[in-house]
């Protein structure tokens, strides 16, 4: 095992890399890890997100910025070539289900036009040698059969999902028309520290709990649901790019990254609830949700058997790590609060 992580560092030692997306959730993780493994990290942001984990956790420091929107081009062709980027990994997205349906030419935009122009832009660069593309367990759309494999069609029907059917789609293009040494992950809902769309329903029930109040889950708790922890999604694009360094053969593919086994969404909360030791808090459940999958999730056997890849986190373990996180920033906000209304 010390063999294997000695191999990875070196891998990644002084490796020019491009993150989109550095300011999201998984974003912000991966930097993390890129830098502890010694990677010399560019991030292309577009909005600067002060609550973000890049920013608070000073990871934000220790990175080059190119500020800018992936739509454009002559910005990306511009960070790529003269970063001398090896390495893309792009995970920029309007990635919030809801407003993509409220506002799908954004989501449009970004999602699809987005990935486009990264891939031109990284075809037109001599030194690029890997591309991992985030695509997402939505773009398969609603099927009956589950769990869902690579092979089943993407068949996105509302605009977040139709968004991540194209982008995946496009991927595979250009490595089959174009060679580009691209590779798709294709993974279920993150959950982890540092995301503070308070939307989302791992955010937003421990908040509630932290706060001594009845969660809300806003669809009626049934959807069944694959819930991955930022650090295995880390370890999962990592791993991606690491093997499709090794192995050529990979690029045009898509991989899913999951435990195979879903939660209803009430089955997630009350999961929160008893690590919290907060039983008694029901939850309250609104059935208000509209366009959203009822079933979905992930076979990851490619993945295991192609990548030797495997979630180092259970449910309950990522669950337990991001209780954690949010409890210390809950007690940091509240020390920061005190200590400004006593100046």
């Amino acid at each position: 095992m010390e063999g294997m992580d000695v191999g990875k560092q070196d891998f990644w030692r002084d490796r020019p890399t491009l993150v989109t997306g550095a300011t999201g959730l998984v974003g912000g993780w991966l930097v993390r890890q890129l830098l502890r493994d010694g990677a010399d990290v560019v991030c292309l942001v577009r909005d600067w997100v002060p609550q973000s984990n890049l920013v608070l956790s000073g990871l934000v420091d220790r990175v080059k910025i190119v500020r800018g929107d992936v739509r454009d081009y002559n910005l990306v062709e511009r960070a790529i070539g003269e970063y001398e980027i090896n390495t893309v990994l792009h995970l920029a997205a309007q990635a919030i289900v809801g407003i993509g349906n409220r506002n799908p030419t954004s989501t449009f935009e970004t999602n699809i036009q987005g990935t486009w122009t990264l891939l031109e832009a990284c075809r037109r660069a001599p030194l690029i040698k890997q591309i991992v593309i985030a695509s997402s367990d939505k773009a398969y759309g609603y099927h009956e059969n589950l769990p869902y494999d690579e092979d089943t069609p993407l068949q996105g029907r509302h605009p977040y999902d139709v968004s991540k059917s194209c982008a995946d789609l496009i991927a595979q293009s250009y490595a089959a028309t174009f060679g580009l040494p691209v590779a798709i992950t294709r993974c279920g809902n993150f959950y982890g520290g540092g995301d503070l769309n308070w939307n989302r329903i791992v955010p937003g029930t421990i908040r509630s709990v932290l706060n001594g109040e009845r969660p809300v889950i806003r669809s009626d708790g049934q959807s069944l649901r694959e819930y991955l922890y930022v650090e295995n999604a880390v370890s999962a694009y990592m791993t991606l790019a690491e093997s499709l360094a090794d192995r050529p053969e990979l690029a045009g593919q898509a991989f899913n990254f999951g435990h195979n086994r879903p939660w209803t969404v009430k089955e997630l909360v009350e999961n929160i609830l008893t690590i919290c030791g907060r039983e008694d808090l029901e939850p309250d459940i609104r059935s208000e949700a509209t366009n959203e999958i009822p079933s979905q999730y992930l076979d990851p056997t490619r993945a295991r058997m192609v990548l030797g890849w495997e979630p180092k986190f259970t449910l309950q373990d990522g669950l337990a790590l991001t209780i954690d996180w949010y409890r210390q920033f809950s007690a940091s906000a509240v020390s920061h609060l005190a200590e400004e209304l006593q100046q």
